[in-house]
């Protein structure tokens, strides 16, 4: 993790940090089953240039089952000058990652800086199925910034709500314009802004297939027009372009979701110009059968043994889980919990949200789950695959149905609106077992670098 200077505003030098000096981080692609060490050096400034906070912090795989002291617990912090290996274990089915920042209290501004990026892990029924794969499965990382007019950025919270840009960036270049041929692309869609979420349509107003959630593939494909994306949340989408003549321009479109702040610009993320080249017809179709196995999209409720309600909600100025903040937390010696799930157990856990005034965009550590309903109706279309991450609108509630399987300790439970998690949406449960004892978050402490070379 270091500074860099990159020209995202064309004439203009802006500061921003980035994983090996990369903005966004390098993309990962890991074979189910081989495990990972990813050494995580923190050659940040000792202050923020502009912010004057010390900028530690706290990787975390965000969609992997890491043990607790790997998974980027919030207040297990690396500091500037300081070094941390983080192991992986990749057991699970393949799947878009993301690596982000996780440090306590300075997450927003962290990822808003630039850390974030791609892990991608693939399995042989991934690899074997038709869909599109090499250079026709292409990451789209969306975010938004606001700069200042010699292209420094520009960071505010709005009174703590959430950070908004104007500038809508895609794998870290703003508005960009990609050839397409005419055959078949699966976008891994990740949305890496800091507050804002989106709705997706093309303004050809044709359908897309949604084959991939948060964790892998869906059961069947979903077709669709539009879709909403919130924060953190993961969507894989083939999008056909063998319809479009070449030179025809393609634009990809977001309709906002209540409560984001927009601007003038932020209602287009990128275009696909469509080219004459030839192109291979391998790995071109979207078979009717994804992964029916899927094991979470095959938990029924009856599996349940136990539901909890979770209640997100801001009080006097603070933003909590169940009347609970992380400086809850904090001040318990880390021990407090909002649940105590037991191993293998399933559980159902209802989210709700009973403002009208905002979204939360909330995640789930180490554990995936399905989405039993909304308000009492089915889960959307492109919700029907294992998530670790669910929107939860203005006035809504979420019944999620989870299965604690193979693990053991504490995890968090978040808004993935980074600036209510700073501020303090964010809390833990634990899984236990009564025969093997947890990891804890805080055995494998970060390293001061050594004078000479590691």
């Amino acid at each position: 993790m270091e500074p860099t200077t990159v020209e995202v505003i064309p004439g203009l030098r802006t500061e921003m940090w980035g994983y090996n000096g990369l903005v966004p981080g390098p993309t990962f692609q890991i074979a189910q089953g081989r495990r990972t060490v990813v050494r995580q050096i923190n050659n940040l400034p000792a202050v923020h240039p502009v912010l004057q906070y010390t900028p530690w912090t706290s990787v975390h795989l965000h969609g992997s089952a890491s043990l607790p002291e790997y998974d980027g617990y919030a207040s297990d912090i690396t500091n500037p000058g300081q070094y941390k290996d983080y192991h992986y274990p990749n057991w699970q089915p393949a799947r878009t990652l993301w690596y982000h920042d996780h440090g306590v209290h300075h997450t927003a501004e962290n990822v808003f800086m630039g850390l974030a990026g791609q892990y991608q892990l693939t399995d042989p029924l991934e690899r074997s199925l038709p869909i599109p794969h090499g250079e026709y499965d292409v990451p789209l990382i969306v975010s938004d910034k606001m700069f200042n007019s010699d292209g420094s950025l520009l960071f505010s919270t709005n009174d703590n709500a959430g950070f908004y840009g104007d500038v809508i960036l895609v794998n870290g270049r703003p508005w960009p314009v990609m050839k397409v041929k005419r055959r078949k692309y699966r976008f891994r869609i990740l949305n890496a802004s800091p507050s804002r979420s989106y709705n997706w349509s093309l303004d050809s107003g044709d359908t897309m297939a949604v084959i991939a959630t948060d964790a892998g593939l869906m059961p069947t494909p979903q077709y669709v027009r539009s879709f909403r994306h919130g924060v953190a949340e993961r969507y894989e989408v083939v999008i056909d372009f063998a319809k479009y003549r070449p030179g025809q321009r393609i634009v990809l479109r977001n309709a906002s979701p209540k409560n984001n702040i927009n601007f003038t610009n932020t209602n287009k993320i990128m275009a696909f110009d469509v080219v004459a080249d030839a192109f291979s017809t391998v790995d071109n179709a979207v078979p009717a059968s994804l992964n029916p196995g899927q094991a979470t999209m095959l938990l029924k409720e009856s599996d349940a043994v136990k539901t909890r309600t979770l209640n997100f909600i801001r009080e006097h100025g603070q933003w909590t889980i169940n009347g609970t903040t992380w400086e809850d937390i904090v001040r318990s010696g880390f021990t407090k919990v909002i649940a105590g799930p037991k191993i293998d157990d399933v559980e159902i856990w209802e989210l709700r949200n009973p403002s009208g005034g905002w979204h939360h965009p909330a995640h789930i550590h180490f554990i995936d789950f399905r989405v039993l309903s909304r308000n009492g109706r089915p889960a959307l279309p492109h919700e029907l695959g294992a998530k670790d991450v669910v929107f939860l609108g203005e006035n809504e509630s979420v019944r999620l149905l989870i299965k604690f399987d193979q693990g053991r300790g504490k995890y968090m439970v978040h808004c993935h609106n980074l600036v209510h998690e700073d501020h303090d949406m964010m809390t833990q449960f634990e899984i236990r077992d009564d025969t093997t004892p947890a990891d804890d978050p805080f055995s494998d402490p970060a390293r001061w670098l050594p004078e000479g070379p590691l």
